[in-house]
């Protein structure tokens, strides 16, 4: 007889010195659903306290990559289903867990070795020890769907060099292991194929004694980013007080690199980008991580509840692949004045923290 129970889709183990957790579901490149969220939670609450785990590890299984992001076709299904109630207790554990991981007592290092977008930026973006790898490709590519950047991504956005947090955050680009230590979204560059010695450095070598410090045994410099030598254009262009004005500042400019990437936002939803505009700036200004979640979330819920586009991007992407989104409204040109402002303000039926 064969073993029909299915694996879990969190990995909770010890080894030596270190507690790992590894997202289980490769096939999907270990999107997150809530008993994951709920898993990774009940157990980094258990190990708090526990002496004998001294590092926390998070990685993810399979050659793909750590964490495509949540998993948005339940999200599709909650909100066209009427249970919008879920989707929002979704996101309240998920931005738990980001804000846990910040500020757990012990070190977490994680390994976001391939895909790592959206939720997975999430918990690899706020740990204290973030590592990338060659394979290494990550982004907050929520605009691409009708959406906004969460799970914290807003925070990390806001301190990016000069503009680039408006850039990546609006455009959804990709960034490299790389343009990712550049842009403050990780610490370290070690080899792919180095990673397992790592691993087995942190739960059992006991000189260092540090983290830190057993992970520069494997750090590497990688190949140089591109990002600086961009930097004047984006800077120009993206400190625009208005998405529209982003867009004529890169029409203005006159080299195919902007022609392109107004092309790109003037693709994309017009109500999104001015509502990540307006996130990734409030967020630059925020007290701490904690106060740009709750941005976050006001935001997000008010696409869950009050806006067409998010459902739309889902579907357009997702779900039916005809790629071709009807957003509302369809231009920038529009929107009225302060077009999110109805987002900024709106106040959830139960608070984040």
């Amino acid at each position: 007889m064969t073993d029909s129970t299915p694996a879990p889709r969190v990995l909770v183990r010890t080894e030596g010195a270190l507690g790992r957790l590894t997202l289980n579901r490769p096939e999907a490149i270990n999107a997150l659903d809530l008993g994951m969220i709920e898993i990774l939670t009940q157990t980094l609450d258990a190990w708090r306290d526990d002496t004998d785990v001294q590092i926390v590890l998070i990685d993810g299984a399979g050659e793909r990559g750590m964490c495509a992001g949540g998993d948005v076709r339940a999200l599709h299904a909650q909100i066209v289903g009427g249970r919008a109630e879920e989707t929002a207790e979704f996101f309240r554990a998920e931005y738990s867990l980001n804000a846990l991981i910040a500020e757990y007592p012990k070190p977490v290092v994680a390994l976001a070795d391939g895909i790592t977008m959206g939720g997975g930026i999430g918990l690899a973006g706020h740990a204290a020890i973030r590592i990338v790898t060659e394979r290494s490709k990550l982004a907050m590519p929520e605009t691409r769907i009708g959406f906004t950047p969460d799970v914290g991504g807003t925070w990390l956005l806001g301190r990016a060099p000069g503009r680039f947090g408006e850039y990546f955050g609006l455009t959804g680009q990709t960034m490299n292991g790389a343009d990712a230590v550049y842009m403050g979204f990780a610490d370290h560059f070690v080899p792919s194929d180095r990673l397992d010695a790592l691993r087995e450095a942190l739960a059992f070598r006991a000189d260092p004694t540090g983290p830190s410090e057993i992970v520069l045994l494997f750090d590497e410099t990688p190949e140089p980013t591109t990002l600086p030598a961009l930097r004047p254009a984006i800077d120009e262009a993206f400190s625009a007080p208005t998405v529209e004005e982003i867009v004529d500042r890169l029409h203005a400019q006159g080299t195919t690199d902007a022609a392109a990437i107004a092309d790109l936002l003037e693709g994309l939803a017009p109500t999104g980008l001015v509502v990540t505009l307006d996130a990734v700036r409030e967020a630059r200004e925020a007290s701490g991580l904690r106060a740009a979640l709750e941005g976050e979330y006001r935001r997000v819920l008010w696409f869950v509840n009050e806006h067409p586009d998010l459902v739309e991007g889902i579907r357009a992407q997702l779900v039916d692949k005809d790629r071709n989104p009807r957003w509302q409204p369809a231009t920038l040109a529009e929107l009225g004045p302060d077009a999110g402002a109805d987002a900024r303000a709106y106040v959830p039926r139960h608070p984040l923290f």
